[in-house]
């Protein structure tokens, strides 16, 4: 076709006919994207537990998710990846495809890995972005009630005075309450006080239950009962406030021991490149749902208590954490796995 001065289908018309044309066909695409990210989500969305059934993370998962899915409609299931002390479960997310329906429920642990291990398969800065914090739960300072000490200090002096009679018993090694103790000998200089780690909270609290230990470092939900029920006293826990159901314990701070906030928190992390409005969905869903007074109460029963911030808090403290673990099990000497 030519265009002289002289055709009715001018170079001017051209243009114009092509460019509607090019409206035309590119208009349903960018429709049907708008659409998709409209629908989001429309298959299961899948959230990984970096360890077996029955943890932290896991119980706070099914709380949370079960409330989504009632009251979105939307279906999302709970995957437990254990191993490797979480890095398995955390690198099937890392390398999972960026499209929102793959996530991590983490705790801690994603950021004391890097410092614990001399390899793990994700790079925290690269691999996840942040979408929400969920809960938190206090560690327990716990001693048998007939032990004759009543306050952490004294509990200090009285092992620093029986050096080779006091032991504490904790989680593995990684575990918040293990990184406590660790905390607690290097600012009261305690290089003798053990540190007995048991395979899980529970071995840790019978521990101290049969006088195998002086002291158990753990988890709030197994030792609340206890502590309740006078067996146990709880000298402090390790969280930014008094645990409401335990009016009269006060915190580290209280006990005198600043910066000591050390609590098993949880977090939904996403792999890197997901979209923005995947993570905004996820998020706004989940916050909704830790807001409702029923997950408050149900979370709280079981020892922990909601933690409603975003993306951006969610991240910060997740990235801000790995350095003050790999400070603390550097001092420590902890050999890495």
């Amino acid at each position: 076709m030519s265009f002289n001065a002289g055709s009715k289908f001018t170079r001017r018309k051209f243009i114009k006919t092509t460019s509607a044309v090019a409206a035309g066909i590119a208009a349903p695409s960018i429709l049907s994207v708008h659409s998709a990210l409209a629908a989001f989500p429309d298959r299961p969305i899948k959230i990984v537990v970096a360890n077996t059934p029955g943890g932290p993370s896991d119980l706070v998962g099914r709380m949370i998710t079960g409330a989504i899915q009632q009251a979105t409609g939307k279906a999302i299931v709970i995957e437990n990846i254990g191993g490797g002390g979480g890095n398995i479960g955390m690198a099937n997310v890392a390398r999972a495809e960026p499209d929102g329906y793959t996530l991590l429920l983490c705790t801690n642990v994603v950021s004391v890995n890097p410092a614990l291990y001399n390899k793990v398969p994700y790079d925290l800065h690269k691999d996840f972005v942040g979408v929400c914090e969920l809960a938190t739960s206090p560690s327990t300072w716990a001693i048998k009630s007939e032990l004759p000490v009543k306050t952490m200090k004294e509990f200090v002096a009285y092992a620093r005075a029986n050096p080779d009679k006091v032991n504490i018993s904790s989680p593995p090694i990684g575990t918040v309450s293990f990184i406590a103790t660790e905390l607690l000998k290097l600012r009261e200089n305690l290089p003798k006080l053990q540190n007995v780690v048991f395979k899980g909270g529970g071995d840790a609290l019978q521990a101290l239950l049969s006088g195998t230990v002086q002291m158990c470092s753990g988890s709030l939900p197994p030792a609340a009962a206890h502590i309740k029920a006078g067996t146990l006293r709880c000298l402090a826990v390790t969280g930014e406030n008094r645990w409401p159901d335990l009016p009269d314990v006060p915190t580290m701070a209280e006990a005198g021991y600043k910066d000591f906030v050390l609590s098993v928190d949880t977090a939904l992390l996403a792999p890197a490149k997901t979209p923005p409005e995947a993570i905004k969905w996820i998020e706004t869903e989940t916050l909704k749902i830790l807001r409702e007074p029923a997950t408050k109460e149900k979370l709280f029963n079981a020892g922990f208590e909601v933690r409603p911030t975003g993306a951006a808090a969610a991240w910060e403290r997740v990235t801000k954490e790995m350095n003050m673990f790999k400070t603390i099990l550097e001092q420590a000497g902890i050999p890495k796995l």
